[in-house]
């Protein structure tokens, strides 16, 4: 598979405040990838970076021609309450991914229209059209916005603690809808929650100033302290439970 972006030596800093030093990391067409790390760890500025919306302080990253058009690049960024307090509905949302590309949204055409209908039906939202974002459940909230985020078909969707707003009866369902998704399009998914994406995702990125990636699902506390990623791992099952070290 090729790599849809590469990164060489690249640092992003706040001010005089450097957030990630020397990474060298690259993204290939198939791939799932969890970020994890500390808060304040520089996670977020990754996808940043990535997304244009921060300039490095020196390095560079090279992309695929896969990822210069406008739309080839899907992002659902953490939600909070606020997201939903305003006067707009599901439809509306999901059809505002067009708008990267398009200038007003009276300008869509019938195809688009037509685009975001089958979104919106594949993401069990059928009904819920004209529904408001401020009746919609945490769920059904985290749906409209991923919906927004791969209206385009983009070539990587890059997310940002995804989990944040999805309810148990709903979780599942999320990451199957990923999965399903990771068949087309990379993920790169920035989570806390180690234990439950472990089962999803095909790789990690650590990141705490550095990026440590890690080829594999399957990760345990001694490669995170190694990693310098001081995190804990949560197991879960009939009763979730957090896996400590050993101690005296």
């Amino acid at each position: 598979m090729a790599n849809l972006l590469e990164m060489h030596s690249l640092s992003v800093s706040y001010d005089a405040n450097v957030v990630l030093q020397d990474i060298n990391f690259s993204v290939s067409e198939s791939d799932f990838i969890g970020v994890i790390g500390p808060n304040g760890g520089g996670k977020t500025t990754l996808l940043k970076v990535i997304l244009g919306l921060i300039k490095p302080l020196k390095g560079r990253i090279v992309f695929n021609s896969k990822l210069i058009n406008s739309n080839s690049i899907g992002y659902l960024p953490q939600i909070s309450t606020g997201d939903v307090n305003y006067p707009v509905t599901v439809s509306d949302v999901i059809l505002s991914g067009m708008m990267i590309r398009k200038k007003i949204i009276s300008r869509m055409s019938s195809a688009d229209k037509k685009r975001t209908k089958e979104v919106i039906d594949n993401l069990g939202l059928s009904g819920m059209e004209r529904t408001s974002l401020n009746e919609l459940s945490g769920g059904q909230l985290q749906r409209v916005f991923l919906g927004r985020a791969v209206i385009g078909d983009p070539k990587l969707l890059l997310l940002d603690e995804p989990g944040n707003f999805v309810d148990s009866t709903f979780e599942n369902d999320f990451y199957e809808k990923l999965r399903d998704l990771n068949k087309r399009m990379a993920i790169l998914m920035v989570s806390h929650d180690i234990g439950m994406i472990s089962s999803h995702v095909k790789s990690y990125a650590c990141v705490n100033g550095e990026l440590h990636y890690h080829p594999s699902s399957e990760i345990t506390n001694d490669q995170l302290l190694a990693y310098g990623c001081p995190i804990q791992l949560i197991t879960h099952g009939e009763v979730p439970h957090t896996v400590l070290k050993i101690h005296n």
